[in-house]
């Protein structure tokens, strides 16, 4: 099928002869392609268009993976691949009204895929049901050491820290409520409901991530830069042309302190049965030339841990906005069977409804 990474440089370029790993897993396993659709440029930028918003056609589906996002939201198609960088699978499933896994980096593979960060890039899951994403699971074969109980996870009784993360500052309106509206819920259920305080490094996170993302963007688009730099949006310009004047120190020191961070995450969190952080700063915004903000999660990008948006709640306009599940690295598993059970009370209770059908 064509590929061409939204970017004018390939618009004119044959369809790729080879299929990606994913897609290779995907056909080997019995599944049909139905085609392909939108990202940015390169799965690199925040410019959006022409995908929009099911939900409301003058707003985003959010981004990189706008198009997959979008497609299962409105029904078009029952599951879809993304990436994740930044935000690019946990915000268009927020914005969308569904699933969407990003499971700990490394755990899919990317042969094939365009690379932007290799620290950071993951393939993403999106479908309008845990079930439908523990399906991909099988056949990805994600596996935890801990088996996963096949019975329901059991929220009475159950262990669940809410995490604002370092960026809580840029929550919404419609964000913070559905963060409120979840600890009631769950502690209704009979969960035992606590706040999780990161350490003070993971503030660093933030600044780390874009680094991480300078410098390899900066390798990672030469080729395509000394081919059509003029062709190329100006942050993928910016990263080869290193027109934040990143040294390679600050990139190590980036490197080195998400590394070190990496285990603390995993050991706070397996304290927990799941931690429940925000997914996006609020609802879809207006208009589709900008994909949103994705502040809340890059420092899961960056952690390398599984991530899953559960849909639920509603933002002052109508539109969905869900809340992130994480877990520790490589226990994929157990956060979609956690956020099924989680996903059952905020689907029913949180406010929001699809409203296509």
């Amino acid at each position: 099928m064509p590929t061409g990474h939204n970017s004018s440089i390939y618009r004119s370029n044959p369809p790729a002869l080879i299929d990606a790993a994913p897609v290779i897993t995907l056909r080997a396993s019995g599944a049909m392609i139905f085609g392909k659709t939108t990202t940015t440029e390169f799965a690199t930028t925040a410019v959006g268009g022409p995908s929009c918003n099911p939900h409301d056609p003058s707003r985003t589906p959010g981004g990189s993976s706008s198009g997959s996002g979008a497609a299962v939201g409105d029904y078009q198609v029952p599951i879809a691949l993304g990436t994740q960088t930044g935000g690019s699978t946990i915000r268009p499933g927020s914005f969308n009204g569904i699933y969407a896994l990003k499971p700990t980096w490394g755990a899919i593979s990317r042969e094939g895929l365009a690379q932007y960060s290799m620290t950071c890039d993951t393939l993403g899951l999106y479908a309008r049901s845990v079930e439908d994403l523990e399906l991909l699971a099988s056949v990805f074969q994600l596996a935890d050491d801990e088996p996963v109980s096949p019975e329901p996870f059991e929220l009475k009784g159950a262990k669940i820290a809410f995490c604002k993360s370092p960026v809580w500052h840029k929550a919404g309106p419609g964000t913070q409520a559905a963060y409120t509206k979840a600890q009631e819920l769950l502690r209704a259920q009979g969960a035992e409901i606590s706040d999780l305080d990161l350490p003070e490094d993971f503030a660093k996170i933030e600044n780390w991530h874009a680094n991480v993302l300078a410098g390899e963007g900066r390798t990672s688009f030469l080729g395509n830069y000394l081919l059509a730099r003029d062709q190329l949006d100006p942050l993928i310009r910016g990263h080869v042309e290193n027109v934040e004047k990143i040294s390679r120190k600050a990139q190590l020191e980036s490197y080195d302190g998400c590394a070190r961070l990496r285990p603390v995450w995993d050991e706070l969190a397996s304290k927990y049965d799941a931690v429940i952080t925000p997914s996006v700063v609020d609802e879809a915004p207006a208009g589709i030339g900008h994909t949103g903000d994705a502040s809340f999660c890059c420092m899961w990008s960056i952690l390398q841990v599984p991530t899953l948006n559960v849909p639920g709640f509603a933002g002052e306009h109508g539109l969905p906005i869900g809340l992130t599940v994480a877990g520790p690295r490589y226990t994929d598993l157990h956060v979609l069977h956690v956020g099924k059970a989680i996903g059952e009370v905020f689907q029913k209770e949180g406010g929001w409804k699809h409203k296509l059908f």
